[in-house]
């Protein structure tokens, strides 16, 4: 037997293992047209070859048949092509939809943690705030009474404490649902929180912004307002800045954050390990379909950009989407059913 015999032996094995894959193919996928013409196909070529190899065995073989033969596996490779775009299309879109709905996910899971922060505050402000009011108001009437000096000293002490559990309790109040970002927006937010800091921190908080006055959509003020604050404590608790720099502008349709701090800096290998939260801020960012860009190195400090689409919570499923998506759903509720009465 020739080589060339051989090797035609080999290839029609190999094109019968492939046409056991395709078949097992067939259902796996939704366009199952693409397999069964891959299969054809296959078959066809398996004929081409014997035919081929009966040649060398001199066995007489029609030129009509060997024609025909031909043509079916040209068309079946031409759907099969057709077929595969077809597919390629149909994973992008699911692609698009995955990312959507992750999404969509995220921004819920984001509303209910506000809405959380909200209610725990409102509780802490209508229900703890009134009680140490009271409290102090009571200290004030024991005040005019006559009292030693060790006991107006413990009654002053006492004061004390209650006026700073006040500021704390606004405080974290505050930090748990920011009153001015709710009442009067990013810009305010940011100013009040940039102040704030600065009459407790040595840190020089520049924050500077082309915008006025205006509202955005609340998901996209308080996921920026949240990034900034999580951008400016990591600044101070991990990067040890002295110099920080904000811009709040809007570029063409984009609202951009330019942020720079002079801290030590870290190494992407370091990104993580130090508990610096940077991927919660990217999870934020990517659920407003936003871009977040951060550049660091050892000893240059920290600059950080991010720019959402004002429109960029607005995400909607076509019916046509979601039709895509019931199908899917109940294509893998089958499958389910059909292993667990396997």
């Amino acid at each position: 037997m020739r080589v060339v015999e051989i090797l035609i032996l080999v290839s029609i094995v190999m094109q019968v293992v492939a046409i056991a894959i395709a078949l097992h193919l067939v259902n796996k996928t939704k366009y199952k047209a693409l397999w069964i013409c891959c299969i054809i196909a296959l078959v066809m070529l398996c004929v081409d070859r014997v035919m081929q190899f009966n040649i060398f065995r001199d066995v007489a073989v029609s030129d009509l048949t060997r024609a025909w033969v031909g043509i079916l596996v040209s068309l079946s490779f031409s759907i099969c092509v057709v077929c595969a775009r077809l597919l390629v299309d149909h994973v992008d879109r699911m692609a698009k939809l995955r990312q959507m709905l992750e999404n969509r996910f995220m921004t819920a899971l984001l509303r209910t943690e506000e809405h959380s922060r909200a209610s725990f505050s409102r509780e802490l402000h209508d229900g703890l705030g009134p009680l140490l009011s009271s409290s102090k108001m009571s200290l004030s009437a024991l005040n005019r009474a006559n009292l030693s000096d060790g006991e107006r000293e413990i009654l002053q002490n006492t004061s004390a404490v209650i006026d700073e559990a006040i500021r704390s309790l606004r405080e974290i109040s505050n930090n748990l649902s920011p009153h001015i970002l709710n009442d009067f927006g990013l810009v305010r937010g940011i100013k009040h929180f940039v102040d704030r800091l600065g009459t407790v921190r040595d840190t020089n908080i520049e924050f500077r912004t082309t915008l006025k006055e205006e509202r955005f959509d609340s998901n996209i003020e308080v996921i920026l307002y949240r990034v900034t604050c999580e951008l400016i404590n990591n600044s101070l608790k991990h990067a040890e800045a002295t110099e920080i720099s904000i811009c709040l502008s809007q570029e063409r349709d984009m609202l951009v954050i330019d942020y720079s701090d002079n801290g030590k800096g870290f190494t992407y290998s370091e990104e993580e390990s130090n508990g610096m939260g940077l991927s919660n801020i990217r999870s934020r960012i990517s659920s407003l379909n936003g871009k977040f860009e951060i550049t660091s190195g050892k000893g240059q400090g920290m600059r950080a950009k991010i720019a959402v689409s004002p429109s960029g919570a607005n995400l909607h499923l076509t019916p046509s989407d979601l039709r895509e998506l019931r199908s899917i759903g109940d294509n893998n509720k089958r499958r389910r059913n059909g292993k667990q009465r396997d």
